[in-house]
């Protein structure tokens, strides 16, 4: 991840689930460091994906076509988190969603505020990706391939969920070359935080309802 002090809106607190909640509820996430208290970030330009703006290319249309791939909701989030966690980046050293988090959204998930798309073949996990609801909203958090393309159709299985369901755009926090080409971009944080403000007050359904705080 390639970020700024600015960035950073606050240090320290905790994981538990109404502390996420009510962060991400104001755009903001944790983002752990090595050595370092819990840092909560806020990205001063912040990277979106609007749904009219989804530009799925020749390469990925081919894909999609070939595929056979099952996809699911929520069947396996916590084998989509962990292979997110454990999954080799050419990027990165290590990983940040680390033991705490793996147990805090583990909680976030069986409260009905974190979910997970998973891409199957023939029974075998082999592609997925997970992020939060904070009430009508939808911010990713990471994903992961075995087979290549599978996250990128399981993103796109979420889109389409998401969209049946009123949604016209995504939380993608950091723009990655991968979100880029489908026609993602970044826009202020003043912007963000108010399109996220009017989306939450929709208080859009957008997955089978667990549980609530």
């Amino acid at each position: 991840m390639s970020t700024e002090l600015d960035d950073i809106v606050a240090v320290g607190g905790n994981l538990r689930p109404e502390t996420l909640l009510a962060a991400y509820r104001r755009g903001v996430f944790p983002w752990p460091g090595d050595g370092l208290p819990l840092l909560w970030y806020c990205p001063r330009q912040r990277a979106v994906l609007e749904l009219t703006d989804l530009h799925i290319g020749r390469n990925l249309s081919r894909a999609r076509r070939k595929s056979g791939l099952e996809f699911t909701i929520d069947r396996a989030f916590g084998s989509v988190i962990r292979a997110c966690a454990e999954i080799p980046r050419a990027d990165q050293e290590g990983t940040w969603i680390t033991q705490d988090m793996l147990e805090a959204y583990d909680e976030m998930h069986h409260l009905g505020h974190a979910h997970s798309v998973e891409a199957w073949r023939e029974g075998e996990l082999v592609g997925g990706l997970y992020g939060v609801d904070p009430g009508g909203a939808f911010c990713g958090e990471s994903m992961f391939h075995i087979e290549p393309d599978a996250s990128h159709l399981a993103l796109l299985h979420l889109l389409e969920h998401l969209s049946a369901r009123g949604l016209d755009w995504i939380d993608i926090q950091v723009m990655t070359p991968h979100m880029e080409r489908l026609g993602a971009q970044e826009v202020p944080r003043e912007q963000f935080l108010s399109r996220l403000d009017e989306t939450l007050e929709k208080r859009l359904t957008l997955f089978e309802p667990r549980c609530a705080l």
